[in-house]
């Protein structure tokens, strides 16, 4: 069991407890095999290299090509938190008065100036997407059953999760690229006006997705997928609404940032407006064939609004 001890070992990555004089090494991992058999690794404490996404009511670690649809929620052991806000009953507190415990195991972190990179990253407004290697405890939660098929829960917003407690950051990949999209979430409307609603044309979470898109525009598909945006959101509108690209005409630009678009549409005599983010995920630098060097513009959400009495949806969050 860790207790509060904790020292750095100069030779291999190992967390060592001072009181009981021993030190205990990682068990190297990737987050799928961790995700498809949760029980396998319950207390273990594990070395990954994947994704995470911070953001409201989000602290993750992932994999797009991960199969497995159990979640890992995060939260940093010690006496620092993450502050991430979500349901139920947590604060933002950024503090701890003791060092986490977990299921009656003390976690402790070192918070060094790696662990504070990583922080610095994550807590970015309004989300964020990391890449890098952590070593933490881990905790499957609970087992139950949707369908024939076993869930894992107990951890995170609204129990939605198995549970990682960072204890260690090992590396950080740096994010020093003005034209990549660092966001973790996609924007959405701002539907003013009583009655007003709109819905998703895409799933919510389409990072599994993404891999196949840079492939794709590596092979020339769409040939535009690298230096017109705008030509690929009005293009997957098309699809996704079943019409000829040329119908979807006069698209507005509502919002341009590194590395992110956002497109409105309004056909016309129509009482709903049509409004998709177009992104250069840094994800997808981890898939280019080219070092990460070209990286394609994809639709990260698209969204369908409408408002009684052609009350426009006009103020992107």
């Amino acid at each position: 069991m860790l207790r509060t001890g904790l020292l750095f070992a100069v030779l291999g990555i190992s967390l060592c407890v001072a009181e009981v004089g021993m030190c205990e090494e990682p068990q190297k991992v990737n987050i799928c095999q961790v995700k498809n058999n949760p029980s396998a690794y319950n207390h273990k404490l594990i070395e990954v290299t994947a994704f995470v996404s911070h953001g409201f009511e989000d602290f993750g670690i992932f994999d797009p090509d991960c199969n497995s649809d159990t979640g890992v929620w995060l939260e940093y052991g010690g006496t620092v938190a993450s502050g991430t806000m979500y349901c139920c009953g947590v604060t933002a507190d950024r503090k701890r008065t003791q060092p986490l415990q977990v299921e009656g195991i003390s976690l402790p972190l070192i918070a060094d100036d790696r662990f504070r990179e990583f922080d610095s990253l994550i807590q970015r407004t309004p989300d964020s997407i990391v890449h890098g290697t952590v070593v933490g405890r881990f905790f499957a939660g609970r087992r139950g059953y949707s369908g024939s098929s076993a869930s894992w829960g107990g951890f995170g917003h609204f129990g939605c999760c198995s549970l990682l407690v960072i204890q260690q950051i090992i590396a950080v990949d740096p994010q020093n690229r003005k034209e990549l999209d660092y966001r973790a979430s996609p924007d959405q409307p701002d539907i003013l006006g009583a009655g007003c609603s709109s819905r998703f044309l895409l799933p919510t979470d389409t990072s599994k997705e993404l891999p196949e898109a840079q492939r794709s525009a590596e092979q020339g598909n769409p040939r535009w997928a690298f230096d017109d945006p705008q030509r690929v959101a009005s293009s997957e509108l098309a699809s996704l609404i079943h019409l000829p690209e040329d119908s979807i005409g006069d698209m507005k630009q509502k919002s341009n940032m590194p590395g992110r678009a956002i497109y409105e549409w309004r056909p016309n005599g129509k009482q709903v407006s049509y409004m998709v983010v177009v992104s250069r995920p840094y994800l997808l630098s981890f898939y280019s064939r080219d070092a990460g060097k070209r990286v394609a513009w994809v639709v990260m959400a698209a969204y369908e609004s409408s408002c009684p009495k052609r009350n426009a949806v006009t103020h992107i969050k």
